[in-house]
């Protein structure tokens, strides 16, 4: 979809056309909308991480955790099981698989929420190095990081959707 036929489709078409950019969150969509025409991908980008940051914990919390495990092969959208896939995230051996699925479960329970990292151009080595020296960041900063990635996440997303 080209920029000039997003800013032209009613608030519902928008949000039915670039909701899905930020995991299981239309809420940013819909509050983007609102901020008027965007030049480009990266205007669009920017207002769509605007909302996020003007948001309250609350709701960027659950927006984070509307992600998936990373390497899990359930509830997972078609979006964030491609993005996996060319991670290598699909091939995992049986002991790779199980050594992501314990620090995903470390991860999760010491932050409250999935490690998220934006996964394009890494490998599933890169990944699980990423995901054992993130676990030992503060609270604070990791919450920080997460959102940085989920901004990474939405920017590739919306790149390989508006020409």
């Amino acid at each position: 979809m080209t920029i000039d036929a997003l800013n032209s489709l009613s608030r519902e078409d928008f949000v039915n056309a670039v909701g899905w950019v930020f995991e299981g969150s239309p809420w940013v969509a819909e509050r983007a909308w609102n901020t008027g025409i965007f030049e480009d991908a990266d205007s669009l980008h920017q207002a769509m991480v605007n909302q996020v940051e003007a948001a309250s914990r609350e709701e960027q919390l659950a927006l984070l955790r509307a992600h998936p495990d990373l390497g899990t092969r359930a509830r997972i959208t078609a979006a964030s099981g491609a993005e996996q896939a060319t991670a290598g995230l699909d091939q995992l051996t049986p002991p790779e698989f199980e050594r992501l699925e314990r620090l995903n479960t470390e991860y999760r329970d010491k932050f409250g929420f999935p490690f998220l990292f934006a996964v394009k151009g890494s490998s599933k080595h890169d990944i699980l190095r990423e995901l054992e020296q993130r676990l030992e960041d503060d609270p604070e900063r990791e919450y920080r990081e997460a959102l940085r990635q989920v901004y990474r996440i939405a920017r590739f997303r919306i790149e390989d959707s508006i020409s």
